[in-house]
């Protein structure tokens, strides 16, 4: 990002997360403004970090690069409050949920180039997915820019817009349905007899394995599920379990669901 000015419009828990690793990457803070619906908010969240809380209107008037990171219902009255300041050549990345390139093209001046972006929460600490959309207006050094900010908090790819709501089901919302196995798993073990912290670092440390196998083998999980399971051994029994409550299916449902519920809160553009 070199030394643009970047501003940071909402200090939610997304925009004080990217603020955190702007700096942590070596950004410097004096180009980095903050603003937020709430003036104290904004103070609170920059100050650690040595940024700049200071008015919307005042931080775009200035920015090379504008990121919302604000709630996607509160968007349209942002875009009205900013698009006289929008300066020609500013880059907007907006990592609200559901809201499209067309939308925000349509509410800034004519030619503002715009990326759209479904990051999720592990990029608290730096291990995100994000997945960004460039709008029809940015050039090719604009979506690498835009790269190179998100790549601050985890991994990267660039997709077509028309993926948006399945990234949001599969991986924006995806931590949740991990969790979600996690606290299941959590509880079996207690249930078998183990104290919970040791059921909970037993089940966390075996998740986190099993996860780095996957990205240093680059094997496919079909294959690393088969050498857990030994023909006749405890493996196949938990499995067909899950096979005769079919969970894959269920699984399946419910993303299904989430990717079609993103779909019906993406506000008409």
């Amino acid at each position: 990002m070199g030394d643009a000015t970047i501003a940071l419009l909402g200090a939610g828990v997304m925009g004080s997360t990217l603020l955190a690793a702007l700096v942590r990457s070596g950004h410097d803070p004096a180009h980095l403004l903050v603003s937020d619906k709430s003036a104290d908010r904004a103070r609170q969240v920059a100050a650690p970090f040595g940024a700049r809380a200071t008015s919307v209107h005042e931080a775009v008037a200035v920015a090379n690069v504008v990121l919302l990171a604000v709630k996607p219902q509160d968007m349209a009255t942002l875009m009205e409050e900013i698009r006289e300041e929008i300066q020609p050549g500013t880059l907007v990345i907006s990592i609200a949920a559901g809201i499209s390139t067309t939308f925000l093209e349509r509410r800034l001046p004519e030619g503002t180039a715009v990326v759209r972006v479904m990051p999720n929460t592990a990029a608290l600490v730096d291990q995100g997915m994000s997945a960004m959309s460039p709008g029809r207006e940015c050039t090719p050094a604009q979506i690498e820019q835009a790269r190179v900010l998100l790549s601050n908090v985890g991994r990267v790819i660039v997709i077509e817009e028309l993926h948006q709501d399945a990234v949001t089901a599969v991986s924006g919302s995806g931590p949740a349905y991990i969790f979600y196995v996690v606290e299941a798993m959590i509880e079996a073990g207690v249930l078998l007899g183990l104290p919970r912290d040791t059921s909970t670092e037993l089940v966390v440390q075996t998740l986190y394995g099993a996860a780095t196998m996957m990205r240093e083998t680059d094997q496919h999980p079909t294959v690393l599920r088969e050498q857990v399971s030994s023909p006749g051994g405890t493996t196949v029994a938990a499995l067909r379990a899950l096979e005769d409550h079919k969970v894959r299916a269920a699984f399946l449902t419910a993303i299904e669901a989430a990717a079609r519920r993103s779909h019906e809160l993406s506000p008409p553009a």
